[in-house]
């Protein structure tokens, strides 16, 4: 726990111990004493957290004492302790910033305990969540979070810049791995609507008859297993940010309604007849080319247009001249960190192999294959032999273990979703088969 630092300033030095002594019993507390409001004044470079203020001293009037804290530091927890009950006088202190007013009694220790533990529970609480909130901002710097040092990064940088001074839309496309999601974030925390909700959907991942009622809610008894009222995606990013992953796979019905509620600022849920008013940001992102889709009748040509608003394209990372040896020595200083590592180098040869490397996979695969190479390193550097691109399971390892056909292809799916990040859409095209069967062997393998 924190230490949390006591001032007690009382001239009675007999009181004043006890004081000290009882509070003391609290290895948290760090108590120091004063006799005077002068010698008190003189400390208030330490930062206490708590004072405890005598209202009858020898040389400062407590009325006077009190505002001159409060001026100087009006976030600090100020108690009057006094030895007379005084109501009008206890009203006017509290009034002039005091935190409480405690009569000398009895029972003064016990409720002082309790007043500074309740004081103490709300300083630490409100500097974790200053502490949180540095981290958060820290966290989301462009260059933090988008790792890169190429031109083609700077355009981004400069781009996303662009996208916090207004509500504008935001379409981000690039490979699968480029980051798509982390730059959405990034703008969302950088936005004045950080402190609002960042809501992630990867509409690829939810079956079309589904889709409906994960955006927009419903109510109780709309359908079969509707068993209660669920809010939907728009109302779960009020106020902040709705990200939507993967928007080329939005069926073509769902995307008429959506663009009715992106024009109208407006949605009901299921099964009721209420108007609901929307008030988030909406991006979007895709692997896709969008305009190409709106040329085959895939995509919705006015909402292709409404969804657009400031385009943002990540570069594959063969596209990153320098980035990939740069992303590499970032991702090795992260995994030694992280796993108390000693730390470790690139070889000649094994950046060698990096740069004659092509990444489909991009920046996922690239941070992927540093942590292999990293476990299977024996010294202090990584070789050229410990870089491996075929870390995951072939196909033709399947054959070398004797399953059922259903075994078979369940683990033909599952080597697909691994390869294409889960696109259950791009899977089922690959493979030929329906999306719904891919969504029926994975819960069979489940149950």
């Amino acid at each position: 726990m924190e230490t949390f630092r006591i001032f007690i300033v009382e001239d009675d030095k007999i009181f004043a111990k006890r004081l000290q002594y009882e509070l003391s019993l609290n290895p948290d507390f760090e108590i120091e004493v004063f006799f005077s409001g002068e010698s008190f004044m003189k400390a208030m470079h330490k930062s206490p957290d708590f004072v405890t203020l005598d209202y009858h001293l020898p040389d400062h009037n407590g009325d006077k004492l009190l505002l001159d804290i409060k001026k100087k530091f009006p976030s600090l927890p100020v108690l009057i302790i006094s030895g007379q009950q005084d109501v009008s006088t206890a009203v006017e202190l509290l009034k002039n910033g005091a935190y409480d007013y405690l009569v000398k009694g009895d029972d003064l220790i016990k409720r002082l305990r309790n007043v500074i533990t309740n004081v103490r529970d709300r300083v630490l609480l409100e500097r974790k969540v200053q502490q949180l909130e540095q981290e958060l901002n820290q966290k989301f710097i462009f260059a933090n979070i988008i790792k890169g040092n190429s031109a083609a990064m700077t355009r981004v940088y400069q781009l996303m810049q662009k996208a916090l001074t207004s509500r504008i839309s935001v379409s981000i496309t690039g490979e699968t791995g480029t980051g798509k999601e982390l730059v959405a974030k990034a703008i969302h925390y950088n936005s004045p609507r950080k402190g609002g909700p960042f809501v992630a959907v990867n509409v690829s991942a939810i079956p079309s008859e589904l889709i409906e009622s994960e955006m927009f809610g419903f109510e109780k008894g709309s359908f079969t297993g509707a068993h209660a009222r669920r809010i939907g995606k728009f109302e779960e990013a009020e106020g902040g940010t709705l990200f939507l992953d993967e928007i080329g796979d939005m069926d073509v019905n769902m995307q008429t309604k959506l663009l009715r509620v992106l024009q109208e600022e407006e949605f009901t849920r299921l099964g009721s007849n209420k108007v609901i008013k929307t008030d988030c940001r909406i991006m979007v992102a895709t692997n896709k080319n969008l305009l190409t889709e709106v040329k085959k009748g895939n995509f919705r040509e006015d909402l292709y247009y409404r969804l657009l608003g400031l385009p943002i394209e990540l570069p594959p990372l063969r596209r990153r001249d320098q980035d990939v040896i740069f992303l590499a020595k970032h991702f090795i200083k992260e995994f030694c960190r992280v796993n108390n590592l000693p730390k470790k180098e690139l070889s000649t040869g094994a950046i060698k192999k990096l740069n004659n490397y092509d990444f489909p996979g991009n920046v996922r695969e690239l941070k992927a294959i540093i942590e292999l190479a990293l476990v299977l390193s024996v010294d202090e550097q990584i070789q050229e032999s410990d870089i491996s691109f075929s870390s995951s399971v072939g196909l033709d390892d399947l054959f070398n273990k004797e399953m059922t056909l259903k075994e078979y292809n369940l683990q033909i799916v599952k080597y697909y979703l691994l390869k294409h990040n889960d696109d259950i859409k791009t899977v089922a095209e690959k493979l030929d088969i329906g999306k719904s069967t891919i969504y029926r062997m994975m819960q069979n393998e489940k149950d």
